[in-house]
């Protein structure tokens, strides 16, 4: 995410295919590893991407748009909390799933054994991704 701190925001994906109609993941997040609130605009009149999540392992702290939750049991990345707005708190266990609309507002956080979730979309285009942090490139960087 270009924070240069992987180990608090990020994650790692396995992408299996991204055609004009679908995609599937893998998304994998180490112990508490934070995927940062974001959303998927829409794209030359097209609805932005549809996802659903489905955790395979561990416990997955999904966060979107609703009623807030009295108490958060994710943990903010310490310097960034201002950058996650939506509070109303979904916990996912294996098994469980999650559909997010187009243009959702959405993190996302690993419990405390890190977490596997299977992710099944409309097209991706990660590149059109809009961030709250404005820190965050989704796209790395080279150095020179």
């Amino acid at each position: 995410m270009g924070l240069g701190n992987l180990n608090d925001i990020g994650l790692e994906i396995l992408v299996y295919v991204n055609t004009e109609r679908c995609c599937a993941k893998e998304l994998i997040l180490f112990p508490y590893q934070t995927c940062p609130e974001h959303r998927h605009p829409d794209i030359n009149g097209i609805p932005g991407k549809e996802e659903t999540f489905r955790c395979r392992y561990g416990k997955v702290y999904l966060y979107v748009e609703g009623a807030p939750a009295e108490k958060i049991l994710a943990i903010l990345p310490k310097g960034r909390e201002d950058y996650f707005t939506v509070r109303h708190e979904i916990e996912l266990h294996p098994g469980d799933q999650y559909t997010l609309r187009p243009n959702m507002l959405h993190w996302f956080q690993a419990g405390p054994d890190g977490a596997v979730v299977s992710e099944f979309s409309t097209k991706s285009s990660d590149e059109s991704d809009i961030f709250t942090d404005p820190g965050i490139k989704r796209i790395p960087e080279m150095g020179r």
